[in-house]
């Protein structure tokens, strides 16, 4: 049998940033594989997770839930997952009961839930957005903001 080939998504020039975050995040998450495959202490981890999530999750959450996810009606059930989602994620974030637990979990669903959001999600705001409103998402969100933290790169 042959693997079944998917063809490349193509998104819209506007929501290109917000990919590219997309993009970093995942490596995120290969970061936290990263770390529990070599051993380091969760705290290392733990640590970078938040500065990762106060300076480019959050961020990017705000960005999406105010202006690209108004694109489709609240009512949306994309929509109301990808909010769920949002809200199971800074839980995660945010939880220091049991680190360990709650980064293993974060890696799997951060990942899955980009891969949703970049394969359906984004796929039905494109196909609904006005002009105007990939305008706005753009003039918000049009410049890349990611500066990686070098100060433990755990992961290398």
């Amino acid at each position: 049998m042959s693997k079944q080939q998917t063809k490349p998504l193509k998104r819209l020039k506007r929501l290109q940033p917000l990919s590219r975050e997309h993009h970093h995040t995942l490596l995120l998450c290969w970061k936290i594989r990263q770390g529990f495959k070599k051993g380091v202490h969760i705290d290392r981890i733990k640590k970078y997770c938040d500065w990762f999530f106060v300076k480019h999750v959050q961020p990017h959450f705000e960005i999406e839930e105010k202006l690209v996810f108004a694109v489709l009606d609240q009512d949306n059930e994309l929509v109301k997952k990808a909010l769920s989602e949002h809200k199971r994620l800074r839980k995660l974030f945010m939880d220091i009961e049991d680190p360990e637990r709650s980064l293993s979990l974060l890696e799997e669903e951060l990942d899955r839930h980009i891969r949703f959001e970049e394969r359906v999600l984004f796929q039905e705001v494109q196909n609904a957005a006005t002009t105007e409103q990939l305008k706005e998402i753009y003039a918000v969100h049009s410049r890349e903001l990611f500066v990686e933290n070098t100060e433990d790169e755990f992961w290398l």
